[in-house]
């Protein structure tokens, strides 16, 4: 097993990465001890994602996630001083009204989170906020192919890209996007096939989740990888382990003892070095 490397992750060492042939990791996360192990671990890059709408939040999709909720659990994230890359997922209408308020919304996530960069979804509708955002010198992660902010456009958790001219345009966004100047791009459930020949026509990191093998990185949610959640898998999660299954097994333990008065033991108390009658006259 390679030991992590200790150097802070920038936009430049992801640059460099993929110079070098190498993988990137990332991974989507909410909060400090997440964080934290994360950085220990030697992941990459930590998305704090609107994904948390579903993962925290047990809603159905990320649209009712607000910027407020994405600068806290921004800051949870930035404050264990991780190694790895921290960006701000920007949320479902923080930059679609207009470039004014996209702009107020992406430097909350710096300012206010500890952001080292922003997240948007969508290609050519987005450019001009991309740009602009850009242009105030912030860092912007792309996004393109599954889209979970226009599910509703989408008609639901769709692959994208099967079709021509869909693949024509996500390929077209992405040489775009790269010419725009963002610092990588996270390719979401698109055929492997589509994802090889963007990674292979762009200069900046892919960053895949369901989109294959072919791309410079991956990302996947901290919860479904380590199996703490017994929710509905994609087809694309890979489950590192079952933690779900250890902890169920430990809160078991854990009303066992105490129904059996097993828990707390003496280890597991504070004594007086004298007699309580005495103590307490």
């Amino acid at each position: 097993m390679l030991q992590p490397n200790k150097e802070k992750r920038t936009v430049l060492y992801l640059k460099k990465i993929k110079e070098q042939g190498e993988k990137l990791s990332a991974i989507t996360a909410y909060d400090f001890p997440t964080a934290k192990i994360a950085s220990e671990a030697g992941i990459d890059l930590i998305l704090v994602g609107d994904s948390l709408g579903m993962v925290i939040q047990g809603e159905k999709d990320t649209l009712k996630v607000t910027l407020d909720e994405i600068v806290y659990h921004t800051r949870l994230v930035s404050r264990s001083n991780t190694l790895s890359m921290v960006v701000s997922d920007m949320p479902f209408h923080s930059y679609h009204v207009s470039i004014e308020k996209t702009l107020e919304n992406a430097i909350r996530c710096v300012k206010e989170g500890g952001a080292e960069a922003v997240k948007l979804e969508g290609g050519r509708k987005r450019f001009k906020m991309i740009e602009a955002i850009l242009n105030i010198e912030i860092p912007v992660l792309g996004h393109l192919g599954l889209t979970p902010q226009s599910i509703h456009r989408l008609g639901g958790f769709k692959v994208q890209g099967k079709k021509r001219e869909v693949a024509r345009e996500i390929l077209e966004d992405a040489i775009e996007l790269e010419k725009l100047g963002v610092f990588a791009l996270v390719l979401e459930s698109i055929p492997l096939e589509l994802a090889r020949k963007i990674t292979e026509s762009v200069k900046i990191p892919t960053i895949g989740i369901g989109a294959g093998r072919f791309c410079d990185g991956q990302i996947l949610v901290f919860h479904d990888l380590v199996g703490l959640t017994s929710l509905y898998f994609p087809k694309f999660v890979r489950k590192y382990a079952d933690l779900n299954g250890i902890i169920q097994e430990a809160l078991k333990q854990y009303i066992h003892d105490i129904q059996t008065g097993s828990f707390p033991g003496d280890d597991e108390s504070y004594h007086l070095q004298k007699d309580i009658d005495a103590f307490i006259k």
